[in-house]
């Protein structure tokens, strides 16, 4: 069973990584044989090689000038419900405004399956 304590600090570490473009960090919550569903029909990134793959080729390679925001988030045994939002420049030369609800279960402090369901908004930058 996942702790509320162990949640907030999960959740903060992934935002913190996200803002830090951190392949490192990202990783380090997540367990070894971790799935990260980043669409809801596509397969998963799997364990730490495909979740680095992702983040660098995602978040250090296409964004900037990222903001994470912790909306909310509730516990349920092992499983976490979370709404986040996020702000960054892409390399597409838009400002995006990103919110998601995240579906996250844990092995013990880790998590070992992540599902992303999110929607965004775009600004053209100058």
């Amino acid at each position: 069973m996942v702790t509320r304590a162990t949640a907030r600090k999960v959740i903060a570490t992934y935002g913190k990584a996200w803002a830090t473009q951190s392949v490192p960090l990202i990783l380090s919550i997540f367990t070894k044989d971790a799935r990260y569903y980043e669409r809801v029909f596509a397969p998963p990134f799997k364990g730490h090689r495909g979740i680095a793959k992702y983040w660098k080729e995602k978040v250090v390679e296409d964004q900037s000038n990222i903001r994470f925001k912790l909306i909310g988030f509730w516990v349920s045994g092992n499983t976490v419900f979370a709404e986040w939002e996020a702000w960054f420049n892409s390399r597409e030369k838009v400002h995006r405004h990103i919110r998601e609800a995240e579906l996250l279960v844990f092995r013990g402090n880790k998590i070992k399956e992540i599902r992303e369901y999110w929607g965004h908004e775009v600004e053209k930058k100058g």
